[in-house]
This record gives C-alpha cells, sequence and structure tokens, in this order.
C-alpha cells in the first residue's frame, strides 16, 4: 500500500473537502448553549467542518460542551443522530467529545487499543451508517501512542506481549515493522502511517463503506491527535 493512493481515496472520501471549506467553518461564532443549535451535519464536508471546528474551540480554551444537559439527555433517550463516527484508541487522554467539544448524541465512538479495524468494528461502524446515516467516519490516531511503542518495543527487542497484548501487538506489526530502523521518530512515523493503513482497511474490508463513498453520502479521513497542544491535525 503506497501513501499516495490512501492520499487519493482520502480525498476522495472526504466529499471535495477544502481548506477554504474548513476554514469557513472555523470562522463561525455561535452562542454557547446546552441544546443543539448548529445545523445538521448532512454531508462528509459539513460533517468534518463542525470537527474541526470543535476541536479549534477546545484547543483555544473556548469549548462550549455542547448538548450535556439534563434536556438533552432526556430528549436522546428515545433516539440517537450521530453525525459522525469515531474510530479512535483507547486512551484516557484521547476521548473524542472532549477533543472535538461535542456532546451526547453527536458522536458515535468506537474505540480500541491501536485504533484497529477488525470485524467487531467493522459491525459496529457499518451499523451506525445503515441505522443513522452518519455521512463521516474519522480514524483519530494520537502520538506516542502506547499500543504503536509497544509494537516497535517488540519488534526491536524480540520480546512478547504478555496476555491479550500480544494480539494486538501482531495486528500492528504489518504496519510497524517495516519503519522499522528508518529515520526520525519510529513512534510518530508508525502513528500516522497505522492511521492510514486503518483507513485503508476500511475500504478494503467493507463493502458498505465502499458503496456509500462511491455514492456520495460518506466521507473516510484520517487524523493525528496532539497530546501536548490538543490540537488534531488530518492526514492523508
Amino acid at each position: 500500500m503506497s501513501s499516495q493512493t490512501v492520499s487519493r481515496r482520502s480525498v476522495l472520501a472526504a466529499g471535495g473537502l477544502t481548506a477554504a471549506g474548513v476554514a469557513g467553518v472555523l470562522g463561525l461564532a455561535t452562542p454557547a448553549s446546552a441544546h443543539p443549535t448548529e445545523p445538521p451535519a448532512p454531508t462528509p464536508t459539513t460533517a468534518l467542518n463542525r470537527l474541526i471546528a470543535g476541536n479549534k474551540r477546545f484547543y483555544k480554551g473556548e469549548a462550549r460542551h455542547p448538548h450535556q444537559s439534563l434536556k438533552d439527555l432526556h430528549e436522546l433517550a428515545s433516539g440517537q443522530h450521530p453525525f459522525a463516527i469515531t474510530l479512535g484508541c483507547a486512551d484516557s487522554r484521547v476521548s473524542p467529545e472532549i477533543l472535538f467539544d461535542q456532546g451526547l448524541g453527536d458522536l458515535f465512538d468506537n474505540r480500541v487499543a491501536g485504533n484497529i479495524v477488525d470485524d467487531l468494528l467493522l459491525g459496529s461502524i457499518e451499523f451506525a451508517i445503515e441505522e443513522f446515516g452518519v455521512p463521516l467516519i474519522v480514524v483519530v490516531g494520537h502520538e506516542r501512542c502506547g499500543a504503536i511503542s509497544a509494537t516497535v518495543d517488540a519488534i526491536e527487542n524480540g520480546g512478547e506481549a504478555p496476555g491479550h497484548i500480544g494480539t494486538i501487538v501482531e495486528a500492528l506489526r504489518p504496519v510497524v515493522e517495516p519503519l522499522v530502523g528508518g529515520p526520525g521518530d519510529v513512534v510518530e512515523a508508525a502513528v500516522k502511517a497505522n492511521v492510514l493503513a486503518q483507513v485503508q482497511a476500511l475500504f478494503d474490508q467493507s463493502e458498505i463503506v465502499r458503496e456509500k463513498v462511491h455514492e456520495g453520502a460518506l466521507g473516510v479521513v484520517g487524523a493525528r491527535y496532539d497530546l501536548d497542544n490538543g490540537k488534531v491535525t488530518l492526514l492523508g
């Protein structure tokens, strides 16, 4: 798999995302509210712009914490309408609702160490696509990922991870191993490579994802979260 191939597919999947479109949303200023005030996000572009705007509020210290009141809880009890699916790492510092400044009912979260696509996660993601018509999937990796670091360590030192942690290492090994011994920060390079690999896996392993992307109803993008400053950067 080449990074060029992933890059082209990421652009296609994003449904025509542009820097100008993202910047336009970043310039919006609406009052904070505990109740839904933002417009629906029916397209991949508008959904992604909404997430980027929320992340900007978060890292600038201007988070609104929307849709987190008891009224929101009660309104959502009878049904949900998330506008984005996230596939993120099971790390206590990388909670999607916090880093994207969203609330109850906004994101359909899937989290596992190493943000790895497997059959169970695909079932969860495909359910959200089919049941709720969600227009966007974001695969979110993060710097200094423990799962990636454990995989690098196992490859470099030839050891074995204890218990079921070894399952994570073996799932990540095909992505990480080619980078070991290369220049620069291997963990950082592997974090980015893994995000793009999981984006590719969503295309390769899910007919539902491929069909929705082809129809223009779904976008799939990769992103990296910076633990030091709170920023999310799109990859691909």
